[in-house]
């Protein structure tokens, strides 16, 4: 009896641990172990509108370790420089350096210019890390010519430095012979880009960190330029009095021609024997008056004037030697400065003076324009004349002109402002007077581009180019009637400004020194459009401030600017985390099992929020923030479960939209703006 009450106790015993086995077995297979060093990644969210457009964002991603990446491209490959000339010096070759990898770096360059070599009729005689970006060697720049190599400045991910290779041309070098700078010496095939670095080499030029996954990387890139057959002439113009001037006053128009080439120039024939010119327009009204010549004053011999409209190309007007009469009939004076002009040769100055009429409108400028006339001693091999400021600019035939004609503008530009009095505002649409946060020089309109920026981090760059147009009112605030000027003298790099005065029918581009302009009468206003594009490759969340300016003409002192901010975005997504463990297992903030997981996701409308009320500031309506664990890369809801409710410290709405998926909705978020959305996850 003892014996069968031992075995059915047993039995008990047994089924009983069978079913606690079931149990546990069906406890782990719901709720398992997170395994270590799995990678817990989060990453949330948003849309929302500005009232017009819809944007979309997303935060950053948290606890993601990425590998460090090396990468260089030098740029152009195969490029080519303008037409040089035997005996030049100064030739500018323009690289860019570009780091292609994911991490700030730098990059290395050997001692005395080894990194760079010229193929051709050419001598490297300077090279320099361009600081400036200003395309020029100056004294701020870094010499790549020194005995020791040089490691650039750290350069972030997908940002570039400008290398600028300085290059004499052989005096004995021949038209069609190609001078070529070749700045790398990485292998492959083109591009040559982002090649592994076996060995230090001869003109390397790589990057310099050895903490990558794939190493040092080494690049190449090239530059060309073919020689010309040509002289360098240049002409360039100065006054007196300094602009404005009083009506009835003697201006002093002084002349300089120059030959900067290797090649002598030779004279053209106007009347007489040929001569090397300069051609000087009796300075006029455009339209309106012109000046006078004033009389008793002392021209070279061999001057002539002319009387054919300024229409007339200056060749194909008719030239004298007699002065008419009366003098206003001039409409252009030709002083020869010799048969030939040598290389390298420079004139001695030319004085012309010219009175401004007394009684015509002061609201006109007097323009002067002036050409430089002559030819090369192998005119057929001729391709670029001068008459301006810039050496050889301007047409291409056998003779140095620069026509003076209706809208040519191709010559020396001297404009006298008149005296009056002008003023102007410009500021943001029907707010010409609006003031920023320190005076009316720095109001502004913001708005933000919706396009290259769905689906980037902060900190990440923009997948394409946007576009936006901006209204900005001009108020004309002087004494008389008056023309402004619209430029941008402040422009984010890579950006492209363009203002239209006939209500968008037509745009110019105002950046990288251009301008329009627009007559206003006394006291009236008028609105002007901007379009402001920007490339992609910027920095998602960041604004962008075009400075657009109009100058009075009346009087070239006063100006006004106001600032149009283009944001790539304005609503910014951070997320951040801390880890709270009581387990006892592990440390008090070891991210182990039964651990919870406090995330921060800190929005902030990011646009200014200062100036006064007449500035254009951006509000975001209708934004949504999303956190879905099983969405993209996240996989917290695999292996987290909810502790405890969402929140958010502003107006936001928090909906819990299922078990691995929250929303927060903030109605409206006002520049400067920001909230905290909170949740909590116990890691598994």
């Amino acid at each position: 009896m003892k014996n069968l009450q031992t075995s059915q106790t047993t039995s008990a015993i047994a089924r009983l641990l069978i079913v606690l086995a079931i149990v546990c077995a069906l406890a782990a297979q719901s709720v398992a172990q997170t395994p270590g060093g799995t990678t817990i990644s989060n990453q949330a969210s948003a849309t929302y509108s500005d009232g017009t457009n819809a944007y979309s964002t997303v935060s950053n991603t948290v606890t993601v370790t990425v590998s460090n990446v090396s990468g260089l491209a030098i740029t152009p490959d195969a490029g080519s420089n303008p037409t040089v000339v035997a005996g030049q010096t100064g030739v500018i070759y323009n690289f860019t350096v570009t780091n292609t990898g994911n991490f700030s770096d730098q990059v290395h360059f050997l001692g005395s210019g080894a990194s760079a070599v010229v193929n051709g009729p050419g001598t490297i005689t300077n090279m320099v890390i361009d600081l400036d970006s200003s395309g020029t060697i100056n004294a701020g720049d870094t010499s790549l010519m020194g005995a020791s190599p040089v490691d650039s400045a750290a350069i972030a991910q997908n940002a570039s430095i400008h290398v600028l290779v300085e290059v004499s041309i052989n005096a004995g070098a021949t038209p069609a012979q190609t001078v070529q700078v070749v700045l790398g010496d990485a292998g492959g095939t083109t591009p040559f880009d982002n090649q592994a670095v076996a060995a230090p080499s001869t003109h390397e030029v790589r990057t310099v960190s050895a903490a990558s996954v794939n190493g040092q990387r080494e690049a190449k890139g090239d530059i060309s330029a073919t020689v010309a057959n040509d002289a360098l002439v240049q002409l360039t113009l100065t006054t007196a009095p300094a602009a404005p001037v009083d009506l009835g006053t003697d201006v002093t128009y002084t002349w300089q021609l120059c030959n900067n080439g290797s090649r002598n120039a030779s004279g053209v024939t106007l009347s007489g024997a040929p001569q090397v010119y300069i051609i000087a327009p009796i300075p006029q009204q455009n339209p309106g008056s012109r000046g006078t010549l004033k009389t008793g004053q002392s021209f070279p011999a061999g001057t002539l004037y002319t009387t054919s409209a300024l229409t007339i190309a200056p060749l194909s007007a008719t030239w004298s030697s007699t002065a008419p009469s009366p003098l206003t009939l001039a409409t252009r004076v030709a002083f020869p400065v010799g048969s030939t002009l040598a290389s390298g040769g420079t004139c001695a100055s030319q004085n012309m003076i010219v009175t401004i009429p007394i009684g015509i409108d002061a609201n006109v400028a007097m323009d002067e324009i002036g050409d430089a006339f002559g030819k090369n001693s192998l005119s057929s091999n001729i391709t670029d004349q001068s008459g301006d400021a810039t050496s050889n600019n301007g047409d291409a035939n056998a003779n140095f002109d620069e026509t003076y004609s209706a809208g040519a503008g191709h010559g020396v530009i001297q404009q006298i402002a008149l005296k009056k009095v002008g003023n102007v505002l410009i500021g943001p649409s029907g707010a010409p007077g609006a003031v920023g946060p320190t005076d009316n020089n720095d109001d502004y309109s913001n708005k933000a581009v919706n396009t290259g920026i769905a689906g980037v981090a902060p900190g990440g760059v923009t997948t394409a180019s946007g576009q936006i147009v901006y209204t900005n009112t001009i108020q004309n605030t002087g004494n008389t009637s008056d023309t402004f000027t619209i430029d941008a003298p402040t422009v984010p790099a890579g950006f492209t400004v363009e203002v239209s005065t006939n209500g968008g029918t037509s745009y110019t581009t105002v950046s990288g020194g251009g301008s329009t302009t627009l007559a206003i009468n006394f006291g009236a206003s008028a609105n002007i459009l901007v379009r402001i594009t920007e490339p992609a490759g910027k920095t998602v969340l960041t604004g962008f401030d075009s400075i657009i300016r109009a100058t009075s003409v009346a009087t070239p002192a006063a100006n006004n600017k106001t600032i149009d901010r283009l944001y790539t975005g304005f609503v910014r997504i951070d997320k951040a985390f801390t880890v709270a463990n009581a387990t006892g297992v592990g440390g008090a903030t070891d991210p182990v099992p039964g651990a919870v997981i406090t995330y921060n996701i800190t929005y902030t409308n990011i646009s200014s929020s200062n100036g006064d009320a007449n500035c254009v500031k951006l509000t975001a309506t209708t934004l949504v923030i999303t956190e879905d664990g099983l969405a993209g890369t996240n996989n917290w809801g695999t292996y987290t479960t909810n502790s405890g409710s969402p929140s958010d410290s502003g107006s936001g709405t928090v909906v819990t939209v299922s078990a691995t998926k929250y929303t927060d909705t903030i109605a409206s978020l006002a520049a400067g703006a920001s909230g905290i959305f909170t949740f909590k996850r116990s890691i598994n």
